[in-house]
């Protein structure tokens, strides 16, 4: 049985906040960006399919947990450095090292399968932290198309950056809640191989998609 106490705590609160955030028109304009952060995590499939890589490259709870906070960590910092405009950097670039950053983890996986400890198995937090330097760009420069609000810019940033780690748990204890029985079901060994397959597969289509884009 997963223990999940100070997960819920914090989830709850992050409930909390979003309830309040949409529920009060006069509140501070600010806080209207908490579920803007989570909307822009859980309705991007590229950010979740790389934290569903990560959560089924590293199963031992502690060690994901170490890796999730150090992803979380990284993509506060280059988000707001992007969100500020300390850090201007063309978004096509940064979406097709999103893209790659799938397709690496899937390659990982597939290589832990078959029985080869890559970087990301024996260090998933440094692995972790490097890619969410990367998607904490993709965070940023969605959060610079929307807009801060004058006098507010800080506040909104705080407000967006929590929603983003809300949608991220919130993904994080679905996939951990599914995969329990998942793991103790009786399906074909050819079975193991396809998560990574798929994901690789929708990570190399991104990736295809994303270049074109650039040299177009």
């Amino acid at each position: 049985m997963l223990n999940h106490g100070p997960y819920r705590t914090l989830g709850a609160s992050l409930c909390c906040l979003l309830i309040f955030a949409t529920a009060f028109p006069g509140s501070d304009p600010a806080w209207r960006y908490l579920p803007l952060g989570m909307a822009h995590i859980l309705l991007g499939p590229d950010h979740l399919l790389f934290l569903l890589a990560l959560a089924l490259l590293v199963p031992e709870r502690r060690r994901l947990l170490l890796a999730v906070t150090a992803f979380a960590l990284a993509h506060s910092l280059t988000l707001a450095l992007t969100a500020l405009g300390v850090v201007p950097i063309p978004e096509p670039p940064v979406e097709a090292g999103i893209a790659l950053s799938i397709v690496i983890l899937a390659l990982e996986l597939r290589r832990s399968q078959q029985g080869h400890l890559g970087l990301v198995v024996s260090s998933p937090w440094l692995a972790a932290f490097a890619f969410g330097l990367v998607h904490g760009l993709g965070f940023g420069a969605a959060l610079g198309d929307l807009g801060l609000p004058h006098g507010a810019e800080g506040r909104a940033l705080v407000a967006f950056n929590l929603g983003v780690e809300g949608g991220q748990l919130a993904f994080v204890l679905a996939v951990l809640g599914a995969w329990q029985p998942l793991r103790k079901a009786r399906l074909p060994r050819w079975t193991a191989a396809l998560p990574a397959y798929g994901m690789g597969a929708l990570g190399l289509y991104w990736l295809g998609q994303r270049l074109l884009v650039m040299v177009a």
